[in-house]
């Protein structure tokens, strides 16, 4: 299916996901149809509900937070991840969630003992915001090994994480460690397998800390996609997508093949987000109606 099939396929154009649609515009709905009219709210895109999808800021390049806003609602995602704070105003007025909110940097991360005062406070700011405005997630890095071994790493991330989760816990905010690729992307990342960061969950051992498995670090850095979220589900809180290589669409220009991912995800009834994170290579809102359809199985 091409992306204009798909467009057809869930019934919008890039005129009608920006809101610019005069009158009403007929959108076709399996048998039935949706009609939605210029003074209505835009409405949702049918789905099959398996997969809760949000997207990142960068799918949808330079349009405004509004309009991002205006086609997540049309699409069905739930939210938008990484939005700052100052901009999720703008989110709530459009009944849209921040999917995952920041932290601290990434490099200076969790892994070495120096950087927990700053690391601790900087999450428990994002725990209180986003458990102020209802918001779920909140990312969290290792940092890079600069000559750390892994092990030595993974207990000081353990460490300061068993110092933060208890408030997460009763913020009911789930913190997300993100896995990186350091083979290509992020040189150095020391959370760049998904058995490591599994293991630093496990050893935390709070449901509120968890993992940000993106696909396409994981595709890079380990392969063996479907596999490994099956045998770590249980600490993943948080999903991205991407195609490799390229990190561009997630169509059939790529190695994965993301209606099997996501079939898989569904299948062991995952209730938290996948989020898009990609850099279209064409049009943005083309790029990611097609990705909704593609992964709404």
């Amino acid at each position: 299916m091409n992306q204009s099939d798909i467009r057809k396929a869930r019934g919008f154009t890039r005129r009608e996901l920006l809101g610019g649609a005069a009158g009403s515009a007929a959108m076709a709905v399996g048998a039935g149809a949706l009609v939605a009219k210029a003074a209505e709210p835009p409405a949702a895109a049918p789905s099959k509900g398996r997969i809760r999808q949000a997207a990142c800021r960068g799918v949808f390049r330079k349009m405004s937070l509004d309009q991002m806003c205006e086609a997540c609602v049309k699409l069905g995602l739930k939210g938008l991840d990484l939005v700052d704070t100052n901009d999720w105003p703008t989110l709530k007025k459009h009944g849209v969630m921040c999917t995952m909110a920041r932290s601290h940097p990434l490099t200076k991360g969790l892994n070495r003992t120096e950087n927990h005062e700053e690391c601790l406070a900087a999450i428990r700011k994002s725990i209180e915001a986003a458990a102020e405005a209802g918001f779920p997630n909140v990312v969290c890095f290792s940092g890079n090994r600069a000559g750390l071994a892994d092990d030595v790493g993974a207990t000081h991330c353990v460490e300061g994480l068993k110092k933060i989760a208890g408030f997460a816990e009763e913020k009911k905010i789930t913190l997300c460690m993100e896995l990186l690729n350091s083979k290509r992307n992020h040189k150095d990342y020391q959370c760049d397998h998904t058995a490591w960061g599994a293991d630093v969950c496990r050893r935390v051992g709070s449901p509120r800390v968890k993992l940000l498995y993106d696909i396409y670090h994981m595709q890079v850095q380990e392969g063996d996609v479907i596999a490994t979220l099956r045998e770590n589900i249980e600490f993943i809180g948080h999903i991205h997508t991407a195609g490799v290589p390229g990190r561009n669409e997630i169509g059939d220009s790529q190695e994965l093949y993301y209606p099997a991912i996501m079939r898989a995800i569904a299948d062991l009834k995952f209730e938290g987000l996948v989020a898009h994170e990609y850099s279209p290579k064409g049009d943005p809102l083309e790029s990611i109606t097609q990705a909704v359809a593609i992964c709404d199985v």
